[in-house]
């Protein structure tokens, strides 16, 4: 018989308790426990009707050599971008997870599916919206299919009654932190409440071979709320990233059952929804200015796609007993790294300049390949002296002040050499006998060429 037991449970990570604690054992938060009733005993938690799940039904062991996967394993969306951050396309049975910021536009991009696939079979459930409000979105980005069905509904079983009747090519929940159960006391977006209604919807999609995307809040830091398993449950997590000051949005692949990790899409938000950028690199070049100091060319890779960014830098003497050091779209202590290795190893004062970095466009880079484009930058900045508008500085800069190699070099150079870049240093040397190029060699370099005859 099942009977209600009162438990604890962090609602950061799920951990469970039977008291409360201040401090969460598993993610070490502060004040994450809440108090909520557990089922215990025999239940029929994770056991909806599922055809399939019946234990006359269950799958039997296959050979591995007799398991045949064909082109027909995965059907296109008809979004190049979002294909390829899939990718190439969604594979049937598969079970996505998309997060992103309120107003990102992760509603607008599962809708658009339609738009560009009107073949393709799609129940949208929305937990958020009424279906007046749907079509209204629909309306204004161009959808027009005749195989999109809507509901507004919240209940699980009921959500899974629905697809199980009108077997769609694609399942569309919009949001997981809106679907409950019945059987579970908590509140919808509880850790109770997603896990749950995240594993059945998990067994519908691996059992009836239905793709399923599901939409996801994410946190004040920008991780994706609900417990971790959840993350583990899906076979693909997607990004959506964006910047309210700018138009473009990233999709971005973390985990990709399927497919490459960190793969990125580019999209740019207009009136009548989001239009895919194919050429990301001049899009972020587009308003670069070409006659002044402190602009220099980079190339960093976002997962198997090179983009050229363009890295802007201002160096001016301090006003202040203390240097300000301002950064937007970089890791502030790597740029504080790299002053500290243009001052010991090169000779550059920096220690009385106040230092703005900036890359251009909004977008937000890791990549260390774009170390000596930054120094080039500052070291314009600092001389006044204007770039080749056409040059691309590549290279990662150690503590030593060493130029080290960077990966994909090819693929780089490549889409460098389709806009028109030439280089004005590349470490093409592959030969690892050969001691490694130095920072001090490379400045001086450039300075021979800028210094007036």
């Amino acid at each position: 018989m099942a009977k209600l037991n009162q438990i604890f449970v962090c609602t950061s990570c799920g951990h469970e308790s039977p008291k409360w604690l201040g401090t969460c054992p598993g993610c070490k938060e502060w004040n994450c426990y809440v108090e909520q009733e557990k089922i215990t005993g025999k239940t029929k938690l994770h056991k909806a009707k599922i055809a399939g799940l019946e234990l006359e039904h269950a799958p039997k062991p296959q050979m591995l050599n007799d398991i045949t996967v064909t082109d027909t394993s995965r059907f296109q969306t008809g979004i190049v971008e979002f294909d390829r951050v899939l990718g190439g396309g969604c594979m049937h049975g598969s079970y996505v997870l998309i997060g992103g910021a309120p107003g990102v536009g992760k509603s607008t991009l599962t809708l658009q599916i339609a738009k560009h696939q009107p073949n393709l079979s799609i129940l949208y459930c929305a937990g958020e919206e009424s279906v007046i409000q749907i079509k209204q979105r629909a309306k204004r980005i161009g959808v027009t299919s005749d195989k999109l069905w809507l509901i507004n509904e919240t209940q699980i079983e009921s959500i899974i009654e629905q697809a199980q009747k009108l077997q769609p090519d694609l399942l569309i929940v919009d949001s997981i932190q809106t679907v409950y159960r019945n059987q579970l006391s908590s509140m919808p977006g509880s850790v109770a409440q997603v896990k749950e209604c995240a594993a059945l919807l998990q067994q519908l999609a691996k059992k009836s071979k239905l793709s399923i995307m599901i939409i996801g809040h994410i946190t004040k830091e920008g991780d994706i709320a609900g417990p971790r398993i959840l993350e583990h449950m899906v076979d693909t997590v997607l990004s959506f990233e964006g910047d309210d000051h700018y138009t473009y949005r990233l999709l971005r692949s973390i985990k990709n059952r399927f497919g490459p990790a960190n793969e990125v899409g580019v999209f740019e938000m207009q009136q009548d929804g989001l239009d895919q950028v194919p050429n990301p690199s001049a899009y972020f070049l587009e308003e670069r200015n070409q006659e002044v100091s402190g602009s220099a060319v980079g190339c960093i890779m976002e997962g198997s796609r090179p983009i050229l960014i363009e890295l802007q830098a201002l160096v001016s003497p301090s006003a202040y007993g203390t240097p300000q050091r301002t950064v937007t779209g970089i890791d502030r202590n790597r740029v504080l790294l790299l002053l500290a290795v243009l001052e010991k190893r090169t000779g550059f004062k920096f220690s009385d300049k106040d230092v703005y970095v900036n890359v251009a466009g909004g977008l937000k880079i890791k990549d260390p390949s774009a170390d000596l484009a930054l120094c080039i930058a500052l070291i314009s900045s600092l001389l006044d002296i204007s770039l080749d508008y056409n040059q691309l500085w590549l290279g990662e800069i150690g503590l030593a002040g060493e130029i080290r190699r960077v990966s994909q070099l090819e693929r780089r150079i490549k889409e460098a050499e389709k806009l028109g870049f030439t280089f004005g240093w590349i470490h093409n040397n592959h030969n690892s006998k050969k001691p490694p190029y130095h920072l001090k060699d490379v400045l001086q370099s450039f300075m021979q060429k800028k210094s007036p005859k």
